[in-house]
């Protein structure tokens, strides 16, 4: 019989986490944690780092956006930039708030409620680690490329293909990360960059032991719509749960999550030719035949003239796969 409400974790980057939260935000038979990714270094993100020693900014405020019941204003005051000729255009109005809260406390858990509080957040945000430290990638001809955003400048199509990731200095868990797993229904892993989004989470001391500790725990883990130049150029849909399962660990996974919605050939062409993307598939069934997860193909495109999910169809595989 199911419980009156489950919990729901969700780990993941802020990007399209966005649409995924906003899609189950209101529905009242969930506790939502959504445990984000402490290793952003770009643009003023990496300003406010360097400058206040404090933990990225920028991915917290989409999960805050996502699960406020005040979405949009909260939206447009987030958004918010100074203008150019202002001595604070360079950061939103977002990072100042959030740099300011951490000024008035060095306690980042307060802080953190506070913000929450202030804003009508239905759930929890839960940073993955308290502590700060930077992904770095081997490739396979040896070159070592640190920090998360030079990943993205120095990666490119004379690259040799990533190795391995790891973070430096090793971090451990935030401890509320790790509870949350511990009384989860079900973890969801979501889209977009593998290696600079997805990955840094697993990484971190605590994380996969904690869902592998949790034996009643549904995974699901939603693959990405298109692949990423340089980074997974040549990636089929098996190639991404293989990737994550080397840093999870095999037979962890119990759902694979694949778009099967139709992408034009007119469509595919535009983003292979601009964007050196193509659409991530089940190319060959056959592989997937003695897996010990269930693979399910869904339409989760968004109707419009570029690729991108659908959180409402999101919402829907996620509600017959929970409640089923």
């Amino acid at each position: 019989m199911k419980k009156d409400k489950l919990n729901i974790v969700t780990i993941w980057w802020w990007k399209w986490s966005y649409w995924l939260l906003s899609s189950i935000r209101d529905n009242d038979n969930y506790n939502i944690s959504a445990i984000i990714s402490m290793s952003d270094s770009g643009g003023s993100t990496w300003v406010l780092r360097k400058e206040f020693n404090m933990l990225p900014p920028w991915d917290i405020r989409r999960w805050i956006m996502a699960l406020s019941r005040e979405h949009d204003l909260v939206k447009q005051l987030f958004d918010y930039r100074y203008d150019s000729e202002c001595s604070v255009w360079w950061h939103s109005l977002w990072n100042l708030i959030i740099t300011a809260m951490s000024q008035i406390t060095w306690d980042f858990d307060k802080w953190l409620k506070q913000v929450s509080r202030m804003f009508k957040v239905k759930g929890r945000v839960l940073p993955v680690t308290l502590e700060i430290s930077d992904l770095n990638v081997k490739l396979e001809d040896g070159t070592l490329i640190e920090w998360e955003t030079d990943i993205d400048l120095k990666l490119n199509e004379n690259s040799s293909p990533i190795k391995k990731a790891f973070l430096t200095p090793d971090v451990v868990a935030n401890p509320k990360a790790i509870r949350s797993i511990e009384k989860a229904d079900f973890i969801i892993i979501s889209f977009w960059d593998l290696y600079t989004s997805i990955v840094p989470n697993l990484l971190v001391k605590g994380i996969k032991e904690a869902i592998e500790n949790n034996k009643n725990a549904k995974v699901i883990f939603f693959c990405n719509l298109m692949t990423k130049p340089w980074e997974t150029t040549d990636f089929e849909a098996i190639d991404f749960i293989d990737t994550i399962e080397k840093y999870l660990w095999k037979d962890i996974i119990d759902y694979f999550i694949v778009n099967n919605g139709y992408i034009s050939e007119k469509l595919a062409d535009k983003y292979k030719s601009l964007e050196k993307k193509k659409p991530v598939k089940v190319k060959h069934e056959k592989y997937f035949r003695y897996k010990s997860y269930k693979v399910v193909q869904a339409d989760l495109l968004h109707e419009n003239t570029f690729v991108r999910h659908s959180y409402d169809k999101i919402a829907k595989v996620l509600k017959e796969i929970i409640w089923k």
